[in-house]
């Protein structure tokens, strides 16, 4: 894992923090914007996270550790996906980070911070898609 690639991405959400917290922290949400993932975890610091699922007829089972959660101001949690084609061991995990600031207007600044991925070609894959996933997530917390 190459702990010096990260991508950083924010977006300006019509919503509360409140509710963008929700929308990053129930599972029912998070299905929406993750391809239908299911998320297993109580989010406090230091319970394990599991995100499963199935992706492009692909069964998986990826998962981590939350470090962080300051409600409705960061959460951050480790994570390990198979699809790393990484060995499972802690040297491996990315660090996740999801940021929630007010903009002057009562607007929801959110911020996703991923550091960590095994190489270029998967940090610029991620890159590529954060905007469309970041406006998947804003459609959902602005439609609550």
């Amino acid at each position: 894992m190459n702990h010096s690639l990260e991508v950083k991405k924010s977006i300006t959400i019509s919503a509360s923090i409140q509710k963008v917290w929700e929308v990053m922290t129930q599972p029912e949400h998070i299905a929406k914007f993750l391809y239908g993932t299911e998320t297993i975890t109580d989010w406090q610091p230091n319970s394990k996270i599991v995100f499963q699922g199935e992706y492009e007829g692909h069964q998986y089972k990826d998962k981590g550790i939350v470090q962080v959660n300051k409600a409705n101001e960061e959460l951050s949690y480790k994570y390990y996906s198979g699809f790393s084609g990484l060995e499972d061991k802690e040297e491996n995990y990315c660090l996740v980070r999801y940021l929630f600031e007010n903009d002057s207007e009562g607007n929801c600044i959110f911020t996703w911070h991923q550091i960590g991925y095994p190489d270029a070609e998967k940090r610029e894959h991620s890159e590529s898609g954060m905007d469309a996933l970041l406006q998947n997530i804003k459609a959902i917390a602005e439609d609550q």
